[in-house]
């Protein structure tokens, strides 16, 4: 019987060879094309934004507040397929690291919370879902792509962006999340 990871691996196979039937070659990235990951990781740089949300049950959300532990914040939406897929990689992460070594924040992009919040019961997400219902948080933090994923160290300070689909329990991201730990 396959794996949770290995049925993971083939659905998102399947997705980029549909994405890829479906699409001309001309407007798929090269990296998509070519079998490589569906992401692209960059320093941050720049100044960084205030950061202060709410979430699903009404909790406000400060950066500064979570200071001492390192955070993944990624930027998603229900309609986003890409978002979808990867969510499920980023409650496992959350799961085996906790949230006292590593937070993990999903925030909602510009859908009703309603839709926000069914989206999380209908998967099991246990995540904490925060709401940008104008989307002013994406555009403080220049998100632009879906999914977009932000890695903060524990003192608080941006270090990656990262644009795409991630497989957040691969060996990739494992090495992201390693170093994050330890900054």
């Amino acid at each position: 019987m396959p794996s949770f990871l290995q049925v993971l691996q083939v659905r998102r196979l399947f997705l980029q060879r549909a994405l890829a039937a479906a699409v001309s070659p001309l407007l798929l990235p090269e990296a998509l094309a070519a079998g490589e990951p569906a992401y692209t990781v960059s320093p941050w740089q720049g100044a960084v934004p205030a950061f202060q949300t709410v979430d699903t049950t009404g909790k406000v959300w400060r950066l500064a507040d979570l200071k001492g532990r390192a955070v993944i914040i990624n930027f998603w939406a229900s309609w986003c397929e890409p978002c979808r897929a990867e969510m499920p990689t980023l409650q496992q992460v959350a799961d085996l690291y906790g949230p006292d070594k590593l937070l993990v924040l999903a925030i909602n992009f510009k859908e009703h919370p309603n839709r926000a919040i069914q989206f999380a019961a209908t998967t099991g997400l246990s995540l904490p879902v925060l709401l940008d219902p104008q989307g002013q948080t994406a555009r403080d933090w220049s998100v632009k792509v879906f999914p977009t994923t932000l890695l903060i160290d524990r003192q608080g300070r941006p270090r990656q962006r990262v644009q795409g689909e991630v497989d957040w329990t691969g060996p990739q991201a494992a090495n992201m999340i390693e170093a994050l730990l330890k900054a």
